[in-house]
């Protein structure tokens, strides 16, 4: 594994109180995240962003200076709004570092989908194959005086 990569990464510590926190930290709530989601697409304003969320605007500003400090997200002037886009160079840094380990899983995988391949093939395709026989409805009923088929 590249300590390097980790070491890059923390680079990026901020918070708005002066302590620490890493950019996992930034990344792991569920609100910054869905910002970032949103941003994927398109630049968007405080207020388009309030909306698609339905967060409050001080909680969208906050959320945004995090993530505008720890350098995900950027913010433009365009008229009387301000626009944040996404920045990808400290999502490409996670993704260097998360890179062994996604070769960790893509082999794991792999395994798993040849083993259950293998599962799924017959043993002895010789062998008789059993059926299951379906019964109508009513078939193991009694008839009672009067009643007619």
């Amino acid at each position: 594994m590249r300590i390097e990569a980790y070491t890059e990464c923390r680079k990026l510590d901020v918070r708005e109180d002066n302590q620490v926190e890493s950019v996992f930290e930034i990344i792991a709530e569920p609100n910054r995240r869905a910002i970032l989601s949103l941003l994927i697409s398109s630049q968007q304003s405080v207020g388009e962003i309030e909306q698609q969320l339905r967060m409050s605007q001080p909680t969208v500003s906050k959320h945004l200076r995090v993530l505008r400090d720890a350098g995900f997200v950027e913010s433009t002037v365009d008229a009387q709004r301000r626009l944040y886009r996404l920045k990808p160079e400290p999502l490409q840094e996670l993704d260097d570092w998360i890179a062994p380990f996604r070769r960790f899983w893509s082999a794991h995988v792999d395994s798993l989908e040849r083993h259950l391949d293998r599962m799924s093939d017959p043993i002895d395709q010789s062998a008789p194959q059993k059926r299951k026989t379906i019964k109508p409805r009513g078939h193991n009923r009694k008839q009672t005086k009067g009643e007619t088929k």
